[in-house]
């Protein structure tokens, strides 16, 4: 199995638990590289994801915020074989006015159910999307959610370091897929 880490705007920092787990997995994980990590655009990001998913299935996504949208578009526009799935972290609301407008391109990104299993972890005190509008999407993409408790926006400013919840998260989502 190998991951794929598809970050949110401006990319994880080396505390944000997306690179904890990406270093700690070795050549097991790989992040995407778009050229507009800071004025987003959502082809260049679907791009990217196809670089790194190339033709291999046994991948699981690995997402956070912005990035999720970005998977998530992935998965039902551009996705030719299905993969094990994906792990989406904290999806922004993009109806919200926390919604950054740099990232416009990805508004249109998310009204479709996945055909992959996939998870959402949503926090109750996100500053970028409501655990109503977490649920919604969910909703919409056919996936279930986890309450992660009040951690924000699940990122380094959480605090939440290698993010061990994250962790037995994912854990159980891959055995449930496999």
């Amino acid at each position: 199995m190998r991951f794929v880490i598809v970050p949110g705007i401006g990319n994880s920092d080396a505390e944000h638990w997306q690179s904890i787990w990406e270093n700690r997995w070795g050549d097991d994980a790989s992040r995407i590289t778009p050229s507009s990590w800071t004025e987003p655009d959502l082809d260049d990001w679907t791009k990217a994801i196809d670089r790194e998913v190339r033709t291999d299935n046994d991948v699981v996504i690995i997402a956070h915020s912005l990035g999720c949208l970005a998977a998530v578009h992935w998965i039902t526009t551009r996705m030719q074989k299905p993969i094990q799935g994906a792990l989406l972290v904290t999806p922004p609301d993009c109806y919200a006015p926390s919604f950054p407008t740099s990232a416009s391109t990805f508004v249109a990104a998310h009204e479709r159910p996945l055909r992959i299993p996939g998870l959402i972890v949503y926090s109750d005190d996100d500053p970028y999307c409501s655990p109503e509008s977490a649920r919604e999407l969910a909703q919409q993409w056919g996936l279930s959610t986890v309450n992660a408790g009040a951690l924000g926006h699940i990122n380094s400013e959480s605090g939440v370091g290698e993010w061990i919840q994250g962790q037995m998260i994912l854990s159980v989502f891959i055995a449930m897929t496999t």
